[in-house]
């Protein structure tokens, strides 16, 4: 027997022992005189009625107070854990990037953006120069 038919023979016999299951609970229902009920379905704004997954506007209310980490990237590099041993301070590590070249927004560790650097108040931010698309993200991904 090959394991496809292994898996249909389990498959099936879990579906009898289910089936089982449900005559045995629907025989106790109507004993004790329990009635089915139907349930509604939802809608995007949570409340009952359409459908879920229809085409109305999505209420984003419930995720905008969830915190993400934002990150900014310079550049990157791979070294021997023997070289990262010898770094020391004034140590110089080479970055695979030009300077002047705009950095990497990062938000949960997936590409949103890049920018260039800018100071504010004596402290760094960073001005966005070109937002990725949603198209270029889902490629990034693959």
């Amino acid at each position: 027997m090959s394991d496809e038919d292994d898996w249909a023979a389990a498959l099936q016999e879990q579906a009898d022992e289910e089936q089982g299951d449900t005559e045995v609970v629907a025989e106790a229902d109507e004993s004790l005189g329990v009635q089915p009920h139907e349930m509604d379905t939802l809608s995007n704004d949570g409340g009952l009625g359409a459908e879920f997954g229809s085409s109305e506007d999505v209420k984003l209310d419930a995720i905008l107070d969830i915190p993400v980490h934002i990150s900014m990237e310079i550049g990157r590099t791979q070294i021997s854990i023997r070289n990262l041993l010898k770094l020391n301070q004034g140590s110089v590590v080479e970055l695979d990037r030009l300077a002047g070249e705009p950095m990497d927004v990062l938000v949960n560790g997936t590409l949103i953006a890049r920018g260039e650097v800018v100071v504010v108040n004596d402290k760094f931010g960073l001005r966005l120069t070109d937002i990725i698309s949603p198209a270029e993200r889902v490629k990034t991904l693959k």
